[in-house]
């Protein structure tokens, strides 16, 4: 493990992502061998008129936590992109905190992989759940 942590994860958060992303609030909560721990505070502006937590941000929040989880088995951020993220929308999550787990399935030299699961704080069923791929664009 490197000596990326929660102050680095917290910089590369303000200094990578677009402002909307950052507005998000996502906390990093720690980090280990296998992956990263984040909170999505609750925030009445991500709730939608079904009175939900809406997808869009679930998803962006999925998106996110994963390029900080390999910025951390990176020991740096490396630019990248999104290859492929796919959402699945189990049980709607209810406005409050929601946990974040990123496993990293695989990083390698040009792709990496990760499993996202969402949970409302305090509930251990999966709300959702999301799978990435990525592209590193730098060595």
């Amino acid at each position: 493990m490197s000596a990326f942590g929660i102050r680095e994860a917290e910089e590369t958060l303000a200094k990578v992502f677009a402002p909307w992303i950052v507005d998000l609030g996502l906390k990093p909560m720690g980090f280990d061998a296998g992956g990263a721990d984040f909170l999505l505070p609750g925030n009445p502006r991500l709730v939608h008129v079904g009175g939900v937590v809406c997808g869009q941000a679930t998803a962006s929040a999925a998106d996110t936590a994963s390029v900080v989880a390999l910025a951390a088995q990176n020991g740096r951020f490396r630019i990248c992109t999104t290859v492929d993220l796919t959402t699945h929308f189990i049980r709607p999550l209810k406005p409050g905190d929601v946990t974040i787990r990123v496993d990293v399935l695989q990083n390698g030299k040009r792709m990496a992989y990760t499993r996202v699961e969402m949970r409302a704080r305090g509930d251990s069923r999966v709300a959702v759940s999301a799978t990435s791929a990525f592209a590193y664009l730098e060595d």
